[in-house]
């Protein structure tokens, strides 16, 4: 790089490491699927036993979405999923409620793939077609009803903030009860741990599926 009296050596040599370096930092930032599906032949007796398990506790014919990456480490797999039969079926939640849990949690972390399946669930399960608009979009959803504006309080004041304050709780309290309220904290405990695979791991949605969150400013 040519430098002159208007331009120190010092910053060229920046600028040229910069350019230098730009390519490896764009395959870095746009790199794909770091654990993808480990074919069944190399897999520790472990990993097909957890399968195994997987297909036939969730009636499933293979393993997809975070359990692919979460196979890495079998022991870890089934019992997060063995956690996920309950916080996904069998909470003190209305599947209403549950599935907007979830959603709020897909959003917090941008969780592409979370947001794919559960997006449609949550419409199906009742939950307002604005209201999933506005959790996608960053917004406070208007027109909620009371337990719905719960949920919501609880869940973004304790991801905001790691606590919840006196009102928020004692609103949950009066729509869920205290079990109600342990339940939520286990489905977004759930779902964190699976956003945080799949973002770590780079999990993609199905081919040809645009990301159907827009990324917020970090």
């Amino acid at each position: 790089m040519r430098t002159n009296r208007h331009f120190p050596t010092a910053v060229a040599g920046r600028l040229a490491a910069i350019i230098i370096l730009a390519p490896t930092y764009a395959m870095t930032v746009t790199a794909q699927d770091r654990m993808p599906p480990i074919p069944e032949a190399e897999m520790t007796e472990a990993q097909r036993a957890a399968v195994e398990e997987f297909k036939t506790v969730r009636n499933r014919t293979s393993v997809g979405g975070p359990f692919v990456p979460l196979l890495r480490s079998p022991e870890v797999m089934s019992r997060a999923r063995n956690v996920g039969d309950y916080a996904r079926y069998q909470t003190a939640l209305p599947p209403r409620l549950s599935e907007f849990v979830i959603l709020l949690t897909a959003r917090h972390w941008t969780q592409q793939y979370e947001w794919y399946v559960h997006a449609p669930i949550a419409e199906r399960e009742g939950l307002d077609r604005a209201i999933i608009d506005a959790v996608a979009d960053g917004r406070r959803p208007i027109d909620m009803a009371d337990d719905e504006a719960a949920v919501y309080d609880f869940v973004r004041e304790l991801f905001r903030t790691q606590g919840v304050s006196d009102p928020t709780y004692a609103r949950l309290v009066d729509h869920l009860g205290e079990r109600g309220v342990i339940d939520t904290i286990g489905i977004m405990g759930y779902y964190q741990l699976l956003a945080m695979v799949m973002n770590t791991a780079r999990t993609p949605l199905p081919e040809g599926v645009e990301p159907p969150l827009p990324a917020f400013p970090r």
